[in-house]
């Protein structure tokens, strides 16, 4: 069922409207969820609006999956939601995390470092100050951006 849901925005946060929408549930079921699934817990800010952060949309999905598509009862779809979060506790304390995102990592990498190698050659023939002191700047935040990634993918390998 999931694959008929659209696909999650990169974005920080969402609003219960845009959760609904993209877990195709309704803002009051989400509401009771909170009330049921203890690792279901946005953020309140002014006037207690919630805001959902990506993985919660994640597991909001992982829920409606369970209760409507696998036919969980709401405290068999906690416990199953326990166990998932267990087993994903005991992979990283044994050391045996999925490292799904570093052969992406090292592309981005790839990519940052094929665009710096054509600004330096394009900015090479420029005799405009300006649009050089521009390139100059757009290859150091490349260069930051680039050392980030690095790092990030080096972690995840570790």
């Amino acid at each position: 069922m999931e694959k008929d849901l659209p696909l999650i925005p990169a974005k920080r946060y969402f609003t219960i409207g845009e959760v609904s929408e993209l877990c195709g549930v309704k803002p009051h079921v989400l509401r009771y969820w909170e009330q049921e699934f203890t690792q279901l817990r946005p953020m309140k800010r002014r006037g207690n609006r919630r805001y959902y952060q990506h993985h919660e949309v994640l597991m909001i999905r992982r829920i409606r999956d369970l209760l409507y598509d696998e036919g969980f009862t709401i405290s068999g779809a906690r416990n199953k939601l326990q166990e998932i979060v267990q087993t994903e506790r005991d992979k990283r304390r044994n050391g045996e995390v999925m490292l799904e995102g570093v052969d992406d990592l090292a592309d981005a990498v790839d990519e940052l470092d094929d665009l710096a190698d054509a600004s330096e050659f394009e900015g090479a023939d420029s005799s405009n100050s300006s649009a050089s002191l521009g390139d100059n700047m757009s290859r150091q935040r490349l260069e930051i951006v680039r050392r980030e990634l690095t790092e990030i993918r080096d972690l995840l390998a570790a």
